[in-house]
């Protein structure tokens, strides 16, 4: 029994038999069918109507159908267009798609395969029209949300945005946390102001007080100037505070009294400078249960914690995997040159079965590698190089006779970044470090990261 849909269908078929044969299928699916016999009135009937899709004969009696094709696409170019054609060719096949052409159907028609093809045609363009939305509704920026958790997400970005609240974000690594923080700034009255990101893992314990609060001249050695901390960069705009759950002891101090007192002292100074920034900080990791383990102070959280948005991980978010890969094509093809015509519904397949416990960014990676290494203009399931939860044990350690401790902490570490791709985060949580110690043992073991 046919599923009915509110989507409307152009037929355009010169043969009698095969527009019908065409449109029976289309209604059996549940779309609101138009048929032309003809190039120029399926021109005419696109030109006066709404359609989602258009089925149209490459042969036909009055012009080509690629050259309908092109028309149609200089009206609506959001539209797709699957071509239909028993004379088929590679090089034909190639031309349509460059030119525009949503897919490429071959006669004799498997009127199954079409329902599949139309009905992809017509998500893929609700979705972009959606992401399109989304993307001008949140004052530019690129955050992408069709599930009801991220669409909820924006909902509150949008309220919180326009007070000057101080706010958490909480979320597991590379789902979006910086992107959320930067909606934030853009949707206040500090937009005009600068937006300054510090994270605080990336520096050790006197360096980030130095890019927090700034330093005078001869504060330390190498300090042969006076240098403006983040504080003071971020004036009457937005400071960021990237992974403040591994700021040290010392630094969580100095941030309550800022927090507190609306004012900071540079390392090295003796005045007081007044402050006017709106703070924003992020943790991967609960807060709560540093606080419990006396890793972070509960006073200083209560301050950070005047409102709290959590950015729910890839896994939770199946309705966005789609959308974000497509942006993350047309991104990669702009990025390197490169040309993508059509993507075969296995290769969604493929990422909506993957776990991503790197989240947003381990997708964007995959999705970008595929565009890059593709030797064709289409993305296939076999584009994707992922490795699917059990299809390989972790690698062991070995331990030979004479080996050392410092070999033994360094191939663990050289480990968990190959598995991780890199990512500083992912290696520091499996390894159970800070990401500033994972740093540290980078360039202390010189590894190629």
């Amino acid at each position: 029994m046919s599923k009915k849909t509110s989507a409307r269908i152009l037929i355009i078929e010169d043969d009698p038999d095969g527009r019908r044969s065409v449109a029976e299928a289309m209604e059996e699916a549940g779309y609101a069918v138009t048929t032309a016999a003809t190039g120029e009135t399926g021109i005419r009937l696109f030109q006066e109507q709404p359609f989602d899709a258009v089925l149209s004969d490459i042969r036909l009696p009055d012009i080509d159908g690629q050259k309908v094709q092109e028309r149609l696409k200089a009206i609506n170019a959001e539209v797709p267009v699957l071509l239909m054609t028993a004379y088929g060719t590679v090089a034909s096949a190639v031309s349509a798609l460059k030119a525009g052409a949503y897919d490429y159907i071959l006669k004799p028609l498997n009127l199954t395969d079409i329902q599949s093809k139309v009905a992809h045609a017509i998500e893929n363009r609700r979705l972009r029209s959606q992401v399109s939305s989304l993307k001008k509704a949140l004052y530019g920026r690129t955050i992408i949300a069709v599930s009801p958790g991220m669409v909820e997400l924006l909902r509150q970005v949008k309220t919180v945005a326009a007070t000057q609240a101080t706010v958490l974000i909480l979320g597991e690594s590379g789902v979006g946390k910086e992107l959320i923080a930067r909606a934030l700034h853009d949707g206040s009255a500090r937009a005009d102001g600068p937006f300054v990101a510090v994270n605080c893992g990336a520096f050790s314990e006197s360096l980030l007080e130095s890019e927090l609060f700034g330093h005078e001249k001869g504060a330390f050695t190498g300090a042969i100037n006076r240098h403006e901390g983040a504080f003071e960069r971020a004036r009457g705009g937005t400071l960021f505070l990237d992974e403040i759950g591994i700021a040290p002891p010392a630094v969580q101090t100095r941030l309550l009294r800022v927090l507190e007192e609306r004012e900071i002292m540079r390392v090295g100074g003796t005045q007081m400078i007044p402050t006017d920034v709106r703070v924003i900080s992020a943790s991967n990791r609960n807060l709560d249960d540093l606080v419990a383990e006396r890793i972070f102070r509960h006073d200083l959280l209560y301050r950070l914690q005047v409102v709290t948005l959590s950015v729910p991980p890839l896994r939770e978010r199946q309705e966005d995997i789609r959308p974000l890969a497509d942006f993350f094509i047309a991104d990669a093809c702009n990025l390197h040159g490169r040309h993508i015509d059509q993507i075969e519904d296995g290769f969604y397949k493929v990422l909506e079965r993957h776990p991503w416990s790197g989240n947003v960014r381990e997708l964007k990676n995959a999705v970008e590698s595929a565009v890059i290494m593709a030797t064709a203009s289409r993305l296939t399931a076999a584009s994707l190089n992922l490795e699917q939860p059990g299809e390989r044990a972790p690698a062991g350690i070995v331990i030979l006779p004479q080996t050392t401790l410092a070999e033994i902490e360094r191939q663990a570490l050289l480990q968990s970044l190959e598995r991780h791709t890199g990512s500083r985060n992912l290696a520091a949580e499996e390894l159970g470090l800070s990401t500033r110690t994972i740093q540290r043992k980078i360039k202390e073991y010189d590894l190629p990261f």
